[in-house]
């Protein structure tokens, strides 16, 4: 399927099902959520790497307008539904401020595969054991999706737009396997450096070498 959508194009990755806060401050997005809201329509958010628009993106609907502050910003929440392939941008839109892009949606499959998940998770908790961090993401087990840990397992914002590039749930699964089975021990290294220079200084003991 091929349609045009309004864009607001920002320097982050958004996955199907994420909810998103953001704070709305400049006028053509201003005017781009003030329609989209009032007409029940989604906007695309495609991602912004090293200054430019990358060619995929997010489509999102807005849950709730918050806030709408005294000067016209305003405090929103808006929830990811599909990956989009950019096919062309339309900077100028007749009567809008905002751009838009004609896009297509390439086939994605979303659904859980705890199976596979199972042993990500486990090296995930282990992350957060070693980091001394908690993370709560607000769905049974056996119902989370390789998208609602992806942005907390330390992911660079190439290896997120790599994900999200990934349209089969057990290539993503694999690459967030891959990618904790190198950060793990780094993490676990760090934690042993910093034991060691705890004890420098201190007095140790020690059993003596037997020779």
């Amino acid at each position: 399927m091929t349609n045009f959508i309004p864009i607001f194009p920002l320097n982050i990755v958004v996955y199907p099902d994420e909810i998103l806060h953001l704070k709305i401050f400049e006028p053509r997005y201003k005017q781009l959520i003030t329609e989209c809201y009032a007409d029940n329509k989604p906007f695309g958010i495609p991602v912004v790497a090293n200054n430019k628009i990358t060619d995929f993106g997010t489509l999102v609907e807005i849950k709730e307008i918050v806030t709408i502050h005294a000067d016209g910003k305003m405090d929103i929440v808006t929830k990811g539904i599909a990956v989009f392939k950019i096919l062309e941008i339309i900077q100028q839109i007749p009567d809008k401020l905002y751009s838009g892009a004609i896009v297509t949606y390439p086939t994605n499959q979303i659904r859980p595969m705890y199976t596979y998940l199972k042993p990500v998770l486990s090296n995930i908790r282990e992350l957060f054991k070693q980091l001394q961090v908690t993370k709560d993401f607000k769905k049974k087990e056996e119902e989370l999706l390789s998208y609602d840990v992806a942005h907390h397992v330390g992911l660079t914002q190439e290896q997120e737009i790599t994900l999200l590039c990934l349209f089969k749930e057990l290539e993503r699964i694999e690459f967030l396997r891959r990618h904790l089975l190198q950060i793990l021990p780094l993490v676990q290294g760090m934690e042993l450096l910093k034991e060691k220079i705890k004890l420098n200084g201190h007095f140790k003991e020690l059993k003596g070498f037997n020779f």
